[in-house]
């Protein structure tokens, strides 16, 4: 009888250490993906509040073929259960049962990116932000004044408020929340521009810097002309010289710019009109970037107050107007 015993006890044993083996490899096995038509990753969102045998459902139905209650148990004997993450995930061939649940601890989600071109204007960031793949429309009935409000900041004209930069979400996420980094991005960088500006600078606060920049960013076709674009501009505000910028006066026009910028255009009086009103225009006219900034309030210094494009993206600066006309009939009229 003892041996009896004996040779059961064994035979337990070693039963035991075969599940134990078995499930080791288990846990290092690629999973079967069921992958719809064309597609090369599994898409598994995980809702907020669900418990880990939940979670193990959801993994199976989305694709994977695993029995959710096998895969409950690794959660459990893990002792991760309830460490899992909520969120929207992309299960990849070869992962294993190990790697998953790794992934869903740590809540390495699957990200997408939308990027916010410097120049830009408001108009154009809401369009990129409505063809950003898996982005929630959120913004896409609220008016111009509503989305402002939302991102706490009401009263404030949206446009140049935001920074331009590459902004990665999770699938699923509001554009409300990409805006708000984007908003928040701004104003820290014109913060630090405007804490850098020099001592003479004809702008009084932080938002004509704004202004000013974004004018820079629309008029700069050569980066390394951006800083003395700037000078030109601070000049001509601090001499009071109109600053007779046509990216403006298009502004102005809104959806009436046709391609074509005419003289009738530059006569016709609007708020955005810069030859026909002194100073800066009441709000930016573009997203500017870091450099932009920087060349407001930072501007190279230099006696020029008239610029001219060469052609070839660069402009030539004159600091006479007798220089310029002669800049306008080379570069311009090729006389």
């Amino acid at each position: 009888m003892r041996r009896f015993f004996t040779s059961l006890l064994v035979l337990v044993f070693l039963g035991g250490l075969g599940v134990f083996a078995a499930a080791g490899w288990w846990l290092h096995q690629p999973l079967g993906l069921k992958l719809p038509a064309g597609a090369q990753v599994l898409d598994l969102e995980i809702e907020p509040g669900t418990p880990a045998q939940g979670v193990a459902e959801t993994v199976a139905t989305s694709g994977v073929d695993v029995k959710p209650v096998v895969l409950y148990a690794w959660f459990r004997l893990s002792g991760q259960a309830r460490q899992i993450k909520a969120g929207s995930y992309e299960i990849v061939p070869g992962t294993t049962p190990r790697t998953l649940l790794s992934m869903l601890v740590r809540g390495e989600e699957s990200l997408k990116s939308v990027t916010l071109v410097e120049g830009w204007t408001f108009r154009q960031v809401r369009a990129a932000l409505a063809k950003a793949e898996a982005l929630k429309p959120d913004s896409a009935a609220l008016s111009p004044e509503a989305l402002m409000a939302q991102l706490g900041k009401p009263g404030i004209h949206p446009e140049g408020r935001f920074f331009p930069d590459t902004y990665t979400y999770a699938k699923g996420a509001s554009d409300l929340a990409v805006l708000k980094r984007a908003a928040r991005a701004m104003d820290k960088r014109l913060e630090a521009a405007w804490a850098l500006r020099n001592p003479d600078t004809p702008l009084k606060t932080p938002d004509q810097a704004l202004i000013l920049a974004s004018i820079v960013e629309k008029e700069t076709g050569k980066p390394s002309d951006r800083a003395e674009i700037g000078g030109v501009f601070t000049n001509r505000l601090r001499s009071g010289m109109l600053l007779q910028t046509d990216p403006t006066v298009i502004y102005g026009m809104g959806e009436q710019f046709d391609g074509n910028l005419r003289r009738r255009d530059l006569l016709t009086d609007t708020p955005y009109n810069t030859y026909t009103r002194a100073g800066l225009p009441p709000t930016p006219i573009a997203m500017p970037g870091k450099a932009a900034l920087l060349a407001a309030v930072k501007p190279a210094p230099t006696q020029a107050v008239y610029f001219v494009a060469r052609g070839d993206g660069s402009s030539h600066f004159s600091a006479t107007l007798d220089e310029h006309n002669r800049a306008v009939n080379k570069y311009q009229r090729r006389q």
